[in-house]
């Protein structure tokens, strides 16, 4: 029997992907899932996925079925964190849709009772996020705000807020299975 791994996946967000990358590369027993969107934002940041490679899994979205997901069947996973995800992510997420790579990891995450930490980009109705050239001030719309509160009450989901915040959860959630 294999010891379970931590699922990562990241979006089209580039809200403090460094700092959730740099943190996420700290970790073993990871592998890292990228939305098309997500892969993207990593060469936008000058994220070298070669680099990220050397330490861990790579699944890119290339696949109508998203094959990856049977791993969670299968105990593969004890956590998927979801870091930094869209509110594009977020929204399909609370509508069910599981169209693609980490909308359809979310899916079967939950349904497999595996339980998720989420760090949406959208958190608050003005925030100051990163940007490729450096920091910069949103207002993310209501809609945004609201698929943030829906996705709180989903069960099996752990919203967290700040980087240090998902650093702290993802720690709680590996220390429970030492």
């Amino acid at each position: 029997m294999h010891k379970p791994r931590l699922a990562w996946a990241i979006t089209g967000s580039g809200h403090y992907i460094e700092e959730c990358l740099d943190f996420m590369l700290t970790l073993d027993d990871v592998d890292l899932y990228l939305s098309q969107a997500g892969e993207e934002v990593l060469k936008m940041y000058g994220i070298d996925l070669n680099e990220i490679r050397k330490k861990c899994a790579v699944y890119r979205d290339k696949a109508a079925s998203s094959p990856p997901v049977g791993l969670f069947y299968k105990g593969y996973y004890h956590t998927f964190v979801m870091a930094p995800a869209t509110s594009n992510t977020i929204a399909k997420c609370v509508l069910g849709i599981a169209d693609s790579l980490v909308t359809n990891l979310y899916s079967q995450a939950g349904k497999c009772r595996v339980s998720s930490i989420v760090y949406p980009c959208d958190i608050a109705p003005e925030m100051e996020t990163t940007a490729p050239g450096g920091k910069v001030m949103v207002y993310p719309r209501k809609i945004d705000l609201e698929g943030t509160d829906k996705i709180r009450t989903f069960e099996y989901t752990t919203v967290v807020e700040s980087v240090d915040e998902l650093i702290v959860k993802v720690k709680e959630r590996l220390n429970s299975f030492e």
